[in-house]
């Protein structure tokens, strides 16, 4: 196109960096775009320091002002190469985040709006002045919901409520705090004191005509040495910034550049270091060493105090708030006081329902973030279809229950965001309190062709919990299908060839197939339990069952050593197929979950035992009517299943062909079914050296947004009982900072800690580091170091279990075809 038209190459060179060095609009508390400066016509081409930039980085963050800068002071350099990778545990810092306080507000009612203009009417942003000034000396949270609300009437975008308030009223606040609160504690962890440093620097730049075109703001920089640091809590350098370094680089050529990431920096941020790093050592004649990268993990950790009345609690896992089927909507007129609050909810609720939606909040939120505060991957970054319930505890009557949620993170959440959300925290929470309510003799599903009126407990078949069982049954018999087929498997052609013949013709598997919890992996202490592995398995047995397929043949005449040959080969072969892909294949991620849910209930009912519990009204009622089947599965129902088990029986599931003795044969095949679970409690000991950090990580998820666990692309979200809820309004940017509600720490045991054990509330998430001084935040955890093992072995030994043992058999059926 640029050749048809004859644009010169300069005016396209100079197109391409007016996009890269454009102004971008900043966005306002209010949310209204500020007014963009005109684009500059010409690219930057030169830089220099912009004169009284920053201030020392001690004082800026409320430290003493030190002497002089420290021997010590400033980030590690790796050796082997450009990315310095701190082995420490990770840290948390904490940043304000009062807003948030306010997400039960509901879309403003016509005499809210009313209210909400009426300070100075006419004129939006001095209303806006005149609310906040109102609630500044009021500390009434009513007063601070009209200052939302008449912020939310000064934006031009269009904007839902609720879309604005998520999206834009306290996507501004994290912009505001969170990069603050990850440069305070860099200042403190890296000595960044002294007469050296100074913080919120900038540089600016110029086109070829000396006129000012844009700027560079750093977080740090270091006056001695020269070297510009870039501080981003979720590790995420972007293109623009990068095409700003180069002009830098180019025009000072004594000044260096770091990037100090919070979060493991992806293969992408690791090329753009590494590329800068080229860049710059070519215009300096092959100096290395000139773009360094710093990766040390920090979990960050809001602090918002919950309002009664005004701020949103889920009943996910709440057992106090279980009423009814509706029991998740909110109350009319009034945020919903009854349930948890964490990172765990706002990230599910904040995922969009579809992958449409997800885009779109993915778009929004890159847009928003100047300063890399969006958790890792953004609001996107979470595979939902991977999250399980993984802890649970604190738990007591009156104290509700905690919980942290493990999921995968999205490896591309810019072109492909994770979504639903809401919809997994659903199914976890439904699956746990369906466990809890039923008795255990009602968990069975049974495809059986002989047992037509035994397909399920009845009212186990009303629950989501049933629902997921019974289709990963029917999908067990699809993959048993698939698997047999020669032409796709290996394994399946090494079956017919070794299979027992009745004239030529390879004798089909009549074998039952199910699927049982292989032995799961646990460790109760810290006043809870870690559910740290929990496989399934697939089990496979010879066995014959009197329905036939009209016009089937059978091979009726096997001895017993030949179905034992069967069975050996269906074991060797098929089996570990099919038991593959029910531990890994996102098609059995609703399995998966439902079943970890399940470990954790039988982990309550034993506690509850001991001593009473907020579940105990729940356990063993037989009431699952607050549970029911929910959207888009609203229609679902064991007979529509039962239908198409009979009808993939009777025609076949999976089709193929078998030439044997100059002969094809046609085959069609179905059927599993569902059982036991073994369990073990691991030892301390074990617990530690195989799962590293995880009880630290487990405890930071309960409040901080974006826990990665060490160095892995796996991610922790946790929530429980807000706690104790305050009537005095936090502001719309307390000063001093407001205490956090709770904790977050699960309930500790009264068991002393073990003697030389590495406490978790040192800095260094269970191991001090060698520079630490007094005053240092620390990782603020209990040890509770409960050595106590868990006895959940015999009684869960019946979870799941199928009514009558066998349940799923498969007949054979085979059609012959001459060539």
């Amino acid at each position: 196109m640029n050749k048809l038209l004859r644009i010169p190459s300069r005016w396209r060179f100079a197109a391409r960096l007016t996009a890269a060095f454009g102004l971008t609009a900043a966005v306002t508390m209010t949310g209204l775009p500020a007014v963009q400066a005109a684009p500059p016509k010409l690219p930057p081409v030169s830089a220099k320091m912009k004169p009284g930039s920053g201030q020392r980085c001690d004082v800026r963050n409320k430290l003493p002002a030190a002497a002089k800068t420290p021997a010590n002071s400033g980030f590690p350099n790796d050796l082997t190469g450009n990315l310095h990778k701190d082995t420490a545990l990770p840290r948390k810092f904490e940043y304000d985040l009062p807003g948030q306080a306010y997400d039960g507000l509901k879309t403003p009612t016509a005499a809210e709006k009313t209210q909400a203009l009426s300070k100075v009417p006419g004129d939006l942003e001095k209303n806006v002045a005149a609310w906040k000034k109102a609630a500044d000396i009021s500390k009434k949270p009513e007063d601070r919901a009209m200052e939302i609300y008449a912020r939310y009437f000064a934006n031009k975008e269009g904007l839902g409520f609720k879309h604005w308030f998520d999206k834009r009223y306290i996507r501004n606040q994290i912009n505001n705090h969170k990069g603050s609160g990850f440069e305070r504690q860099l200042v403190k962890d890296y000595r960044l004191v002294g007469p050296d440093w100074l913080c919120e620097v900038t540089v600016e730049l110029f086109d070829k005509n000396g006129a000012k075109v844009g700027e560079r703001r750093y977080d740090a920089y270091n006056q001695k040495t020269k070297e510009f640091n870039e501080f981003k809590s979720n590790s995420k350098l972007t293109a623009k910034q990068l095409a700003k370094d180069r002009v830098v680089a180019k025009s000072m050529p004594k000044h260096t550049f770091r990037f100090i990431g919070a979060k493991k920096f992806t293969k992408g941020q690791v090329k753009h270091i590494n590329d800068l790093e080229r860049d710059v050592s070519a215009m300096r004649g092959g100096k290395t060493g000139q773009v360094r990268g710093n990766q040390r993990f920090y979990n960050p950790v809001p602090k918002t105090t919950p309002i009664r009345g005004f701020s949103d609690h889920q009943r996910w896992f709440a057992p106090a708030c279980q009423t009814g089927g509706t029991r998740t909507q909110l109350m009319a007129g009034g945020a919903n006081d009854c349930g948890t609050r964490g990172p765990a909810n706002q990230r599910a609720i904040s995922s969009g329902k579809t992958l449409e939606e997800a885009k779109r909040f993915q778009r929004d939120a890159n847009r928003l973030d100047p300063r890399g505060t969006l958790p890792r991957g953004g609001p996107g970054g979470v595979d939902f279809t991977t999250m399980e319930l993984r802890y649970v505890g604190g738990l007591g009557k009156g104290k509700g229950m905690q919980y942290s949620m493990r999921a995968d993170q999205m490896p591309d959440p810019d072109n492909n965001p994770g979504f639903g959300g809401e919809q997994r925290m659903q199914l976890s929470s439904d699956a746990l309190f369906t466990w809890l309510a039923l008795t255990p003799e009602k968990f069975w599903v049974n495809l059986n062709p002989d047992q037509p009126g035994k397909v399920m407990d009845a009212k186990f078949g009303k629950t989501d919990a049933g629902r997921v069982l019974l289709d990963a049954d029917l999908l067990m018999k699809y993959d048993f299908s698939e698997a047999l087929n020669p032409n796709k498997h290996v394994e399946g052609k090494r079956y017919w060839d070794t299979a027992p013949r009745r004239n030529g013709i390879p004798c089909f598997p009549g074998t039952r197939f199910w699927i049982e919890p292989d032995e799961a992996k646990v460790r109760e202490q810290d006043g809870g339990i870690y559910i740290l592995d929990s496989p399934m398995d697939v089990s496979a047995e010879w066995l014959d069952v009197d329905y036939t397929v009209p016009g089937s043949t059978e091979c009726t005449d096997l001895s017993d050593a030949e179905k034992k040959r069967i069975e050996a080969s269906v074991n060797a072969n098929i089996v570990p197929i099919i038991q593959k892909r029910v531990n890994k294949d996102p098609k059995y991620a609703e399995l998966r979950a439902v079943y970890n849910a399940r470990v954790a209930a039988e982990y309550i009912r034993q506690t509850d035992a001991k001593s009473p519990t907020d579940f105990h009204r729940i356990i063993n009622s037989n009431d699952v009517s607050a549970w029911p089947i929910r959207a888009p599965h609203q229609d679902w129902t064991r007979e529509k299943v039962w239908d198409k088990y009979m009808k993939s029986y009777k025609e076949g599931i999976e089709w193929f062909e078998l030439e044997y003795g100059g002969k094809i044969y046609k085959q069609g095949v179905g059927g599993v079914d569902f059982s036991k679970q073994p369990k073990r409690n691991i030892s301390k000991t074990r617990f530690r050296l195989e799962n590293r950090d995880l009880d630290n990580t487990t405890r930071n998820s309960l409040t901080s947004d974006d826990t990665s666990y060490r160095d892995t692309d796996t991610l922790y979200l946790g929530a429980g009982p807000s706690g104790d809820e305050g009537s005095e309004d936090p502001g719309g940017d307390p000063t001093p900072t407001p205490t956090p509600s709770h904790t977050g720490k699960p309930t500790p045991t009264d068991r002393p800690s073990t003697p030389g054990t590495p406490n978790p509330t040192d800095s260094n998430g269970g191991q001090p580091p060698a520079t630490s001084k007094p005053g240092d935040p620390g990782g603020d955890l209990a040890d509770t170091g409960n050595n106590a093992p868990i006895s959940l072995i015999a009684s869960i030994a019946a979870v799941l279990a199928a009514a009558g043992g066998g349940l799923m058999w498969w007949v054979r059926r085979r059609r012959t075809a001459q060539e």
